[in-house]
Formats: structure tokens, C-alpha cells, sequence
């Protein structure tokens, strides 16, 4: 018989997965809670471990079934309940074992067993939306929780439900580079650098290299590149910048975005939260592609704060062509003081100390710590 844990120092269950997205922000609570002195466990599937390389060693992790209708063909999706719903009893148990003092949620169908536990058990529980519409769970545990944490302001949220102002959080190595020196485009060697997401994306790989070879000379000459793309498309896209004489490093993924960001003069991404929050506390001007094929447009909405303070340029996918990109890059780069500007307006919305203030509400919920703690 599996005894239950007395150990008296307060535990946080951080449920996230899916992707990156997800993860980079709960990394971040996870290395603020440790620094409170508080254990830490993730919950989460095997997708979502895949993301959780970068959570300091000290963290628990705690892999639990979920799954989800958008995958899978009609068997899988028959068992997507039987799944889920084993999920939630392993969570149940794991959590009258080891009973934590608070759960926080970031979104994803891997957060779905532990914070259906903490509902069961009644343990104070928050969910944090990264984007400025919630997302598919976390829509569903929104009036199921003790608080709703925003990442983007204003988020939309259910009639009656009140949200936090919180931001979202970023990991410790970001907040090493908040406000890092920006230097401004000129007449010297200037990185450009390109991001897609989790898995990079098609139309970034399609358009972008293409509107590189239409920037005058002037300019190109000095462009270094770092861009993320799918595995099936680094070839073409290392081959089209060899082409056109621009140094580059493509990639599938890269585990220093911080310090790419950092020596950036520009940089070209979509319009994921976690990546914008890393732009704002960093401070780099951008332009932004939102996802078009998101159901509820939360990428348009997550960049609407950053076009609005003058520090991005919105290019929706229907105008994304490699002419329009050439010209917003060699404008931005051929416009120092401007740049400059857009860099100090992605500042002015940064919030480097998001995973403490989500830490402290976490803290909150949890109420005063055990006796003797």
C-alpha cells in the first residue's frame, strides 16, 4: 500500500503541454516556485515531455494519458474519452498520494487530467491563457477555477468571468536579456532572424528567402540570417540564401532564441504569444505573421498590442508576398532612428516579472503554508 507523502513543503502542479507555446511559459512559473522554496511536479503527455527539456532538473515529471479529437483517425478518436478519462483517475491518485497546495494550468489537451483532479479534490487550481482568446481547454475550466490568468490584455473571456493582468511569463534566460542594448540598422553586418512556431512554418520558408533576393544590394550585402524551417524545407531554404550570397543558419529549432533575439536588428515570426512576450521584455523591432488557419484568429490578436505601440508591422497571410516583405524590410532597415523607436516601443510593453506575479497569485490560491514550513 502506497503510503501517503508528509513531507510539509509546499507542492505546485504545473499542467501544460503541446507545445512549446504552452511550455515556455510554465517553464518559467516552475524556476520562480523553485526559487520560493516550493516543490514543483509537471503533468503532462508524452507530446508535451518532448517540450519540457529546458525545466530545471529539479522539477518532477509526471506523465499522465490525454488526447484529443483533432488527431487521429476514427478509432483514435473513439478512444480519446477512455483515454482521457484514464488520465484523470492516475491525476486523482497521484494527487490524494501527494496532495499539492495549489495546480496551475497553461492550456493544452495534456492539462486536462490535472486540472479535472484538482476540481475533483477541490484543491485551489488557476488556468493562465497565453493568447488573447482562450483556447479550447482552457475555455472549458474558466468557470471551474479559482482564477483566470492573462497573458495578452485585454483576453476575451466568458460573460461574469474576471481575469488577471498578468503577462506571460518567460524563462530565466529571457529575463537575463530584458532590455538588451539595440543596435540600430546601419552599414555593418545585421541578423535577421526568422521564427515559425514550434515546427517553423511553410509560408515563412516560401516567402521569406524569396523577398531576401528582392532587397536592393545596398542592404542585402550585410544581411545575416538565422531562420527556422520544417525538415523537409532546409534544403531549398539554405539553397535560395546561398543564392542570393546571405550567410545563413537554417534550422528546424533553436534552443538560444534568446540570444538571437538579442543580436537581432529585425525580426520575422508569427504571432504566438510566448514569442512575443520573448520580443517585448528582450525588445526588437518585428514583423508579424499571424497564423491564418488558427480558428479563433488569436495570433492577430496576440500582435494587435505590439502593432498599436509602433513597435511591429502586421503582415496578414493574404498579403504575405516576397515583394511587400522586401519592402517593410528594407524600410525598417534603412530607417535607424525608426527602428530604433520600434525597439524601445517593444520595451515599453515587456513584462519581465510575469512568472512572479503569477507565482504570488499561485501563492494566493494556495493559502499560508503548513505549520512548521
Amino acid at each position: 500500500m502506497t503510503k501517503r507523502r508528509t513531507d510539509k513543503t509546499p507542492l505546485v502542479v504545473i499542467a501544460a503541454g503541446g507545445t512549446g507555446g504552452h511550455m515556455f511559459p510554465a517553464q518559467a512559473l516552475a524556476e520562480d516556485m523553485l526559487g520560493r522554496g516550493w516543490r514543483v511536479v509537471l503533468s503532462t503527455d508524452a507530446r508535451g515531455a518532448r517540450y519540457a527539456g529546458g525545466f530545471p532538473e529539479a522539477v518532477g515529471r509526471r506523465r499522465v494519458a490525454s488526447a484529443t479529437f483533432a488527431r487521429g483517425g476514427a478509432l483514435a478518436k473513439l478512444l480519446v474519452p477512455f483515454k482521457v478519462l484514464g488520465g484523470i483517475a492516475s491525476a486523482t491518485v497521484a494527487m490524494i498520494i501527494d496532495r499539492p497546495a495549489v495546480v496551475a494550468g497553461f492550456g493544452g489537451y495534456p492539462s486536462i487530467p490535472a486540472l479535472a483532479a484538482a476540481w475533483i479534490l477541490r484543491i485551489p487550481r488557476l488556468i493562465h491563457e497565453q493568447n488573447g482568446v482562450l483556447g479550447r481547454v482552457n475555455q472549458v475550466f474558466a468557470r471551474r477555477v479559482s482564477a483566470v490568468a492573462c497573458g495578452t490584455w485585454p483576453t476575451v473571456l466568458p460573460a461574469g468571468i474576471a481575469g488577471y493582468d498578468i503577462g506571460n511569463p518567460v524563462r530565466a534566460t529571457v529575463r537575463e536579456r530584458t532590455a538588451a542594448p539595440y543596435i540600430p540598422p546601419g552599414d555593418y553586418p545585421m541578423s535577421v532572424v526568422i521564427l515559425g512556431g514550434s515546427q517553423g512554418a511553410r509560408i515563412l520558408s516560401d516567402v521569406v528567402p524569396a523577398a531576401m533576393q528582392l532587397v536592393p544590394p545596398e542592404v542585402r550585402q550585410y544581411l545575416r540570417v538565422a531562420q527556422q524551417a520544417r525538415p523537409e524545407d532546409l534544403e531549398r531554404v539554405q539553397a535560395a540564401y546561398e543564392a542570393a550570397d546571405i550567410p545563413a543558419d537554417v534550422a528546424p529549432f533553436f534552443d538560444d532564441v534568446p540570444r538571437l533575439f538579442s543580436e537581432a536588428q529585425l525580426v520575422i515570426s508569427r504571432a504566438g504569444a510566448s514569442t512575443l512576450a520573448d520580443l517585448t521584455v528582450i525588445g526588437r523591432p518585428s514583423i508579424l505573421v499571424p497564423l491564418a488557419a488558427a480558428l479563433r484568429d488569436e495570433q492577430t490578436a496576440n500582435a494587435r498590442g505590439l502593432v498599436n505601440a509602433g513597435a511591429a508591422v502586421l503582415m496578414p497571410e493574404s498579403q504575405f508576398t516576397p515583394e511587400a516583405l522586401a519592402e517593410q524590410i528594407t524600410t525598417i532597415l534603412t530607417m535607424p532612428r525608426a527602428a530604433l523607436q520600434m525597439a524601445h516601443a517593444a520595451t515599453g510593453l515587456g513584462k519581465p516579472d510575469a512568472a512572479a506575479e503569477l507565482a504570488d497569485l499561485a501563492e494566493r490560491l494556495a493559502g499560508p503554508p503548513p505549520a512548521g514550513h
